[in-house]
């Protein structure tokens, strides 16, 4: 009898612990797909801002609330390969029209862009030599190290639909400093 309490016992131990460990795991999941996820930076495109192996939290859940702003840095999927993705910085939104001269300066309505998260000036505007005039939820990405990235002036990266945005970098977490 005792024998038979015994393992009564622990077959509810094992049932519970199971349980627990089903409810943590679908959790995480959960977790991952709609709140937040970590991402690792692989290359030199966003240099000086993000260094080639920072660890990154993206954040999924801020614009199911809110618009992406100019100078968020995002994530989303490349293309032309399959579990590729960018990382980048939001220069032109929606409806704007995005020009960059030979000098490499940016025009954002045909007024100069005030920022300084560039590494050096440009020395190819691409397609934006001519302007180019963004849809309803499309963005022109860049990135930091501007003249070593593949972002909105190329044509393999081209515009960036808002459905096609991952998240928003939110904290490096490795390394520290």
């Amino acid at each position: 009898m005792r024998k038979k309490r015994r393992a009564a016992a622990i077959g509810r131990e094992i049932l519970s612990n199971s349980l627990f460990l089903l409810v943590v795991l679908v959790i995480t999941l959960l977790l991952v797909k709609y709140v937040g996820q970590r991402t690792v930076v692989v290359g030199e495109s966003m240099e000086h801002t993000l260094q080639n192996g920072d660890n990154l939290i993206v954040d999924k859940i801020s614009y199911r609330f809110r618009d992406p702003q100019r100078f968020d840095i995002i994530v989303f999927p490349f293309e032309y390969k399959d579990e590729t993705y960018y990382i980048k910085r939001i220069i032109g939104l929606p409806g704007e029209t995005v020009r960059i001269d030979a000098a490499g300066t940016i025009y954002i309505n045909d007024e100069v862009l005030t920022e300084n998260y560039g590494a050096e000036v440009m020395s190819d505007p691409g397609m934006a030599a001519g302007g180019i005039t963004l849809g309803e939820d499309q963005y022109f990405v860049l990135g930091d190290n501007r003249n070593h990235s593949s972002d909105s002036r190329t044509p393999a990266v081209g515009l960036i639909q808002k459905d096609h945005i991952i998240g928003r970098a939110w904290i490096r977490i490795y390394p520290l400093n």
